[in-house]
Formats: C-alpha cells, structure tokens, sequence
C-alpha cells in the first residue's frame, strides 16, 4: 500500500467511527501519518476531556484504522498537544 492508499484507508476508517463520535458530540481529524504505521489524531468536541476517551481510541479509533490498515501499529489523540499551524500541509506533504 503506498502513501496515498494508506492515507485513504485510515480516513476510510475515520469515516467508519466518526458517526459514533458524533452522535455524542465529538468528532476526530486526521492529523499525520508517519513512517507508514503511526497515526496522529485529534479528537474534537465532547471527546476531549472525557473520562473514556481513552478507551474509544484504542477500542473504536484503533481497531477500526487497523481494519482499514492492517500495518498501522499505533494510534496516538494530540488533543492535549500543540501542533504546528501548517501540519495540514505537511500531512499532505507526507503522503
């Protein structure tokens, strides 16, 4: 899978979860992909600062990128970090 199907496949499994985040008030963002098998998120809206948000990254998110993209191994909420402004760009840039 190059960069390009990769980066596909894991907003393909962000699109599979993101009802779900949703229909609580939450929502989640694609933030990097780096080295074909780390995944930056951020998680948005009610998801931040809830008490089981932890436990919907690695049981929702996580599983659900993996099943987009197998070789992914792991899945990381930078919700609490401060991103450079332009990583959307550099997000395209990767890929």
């Amino acid at each position: 899978m190059n960069a390009t199907q990769l980066k596909a496949a894991v907003e393909a499994g962000l699109e599979e979860i993101r009802p779900f985040l949703q229909r609580d008030g939450g929502d989640i963002e694609l933030i990097s992909i780096t080295d074909g098998v780390n995944v930056k998120v951020r998680l948005l809206g009610t998801c931040v600062g809830c008490h089981v948000n932890q436990m919907t990254l690695k049981s929702g998110v996580e599983l659900t990128i993996k099943k987009h993209a197998p070789q992914i191994q792991t899945v990381v909420d930078v919700s609490n970090m401060v991103e450079k402004e332009d990583y959307r760009d550099n997000l395209d840039a990767e890929n």
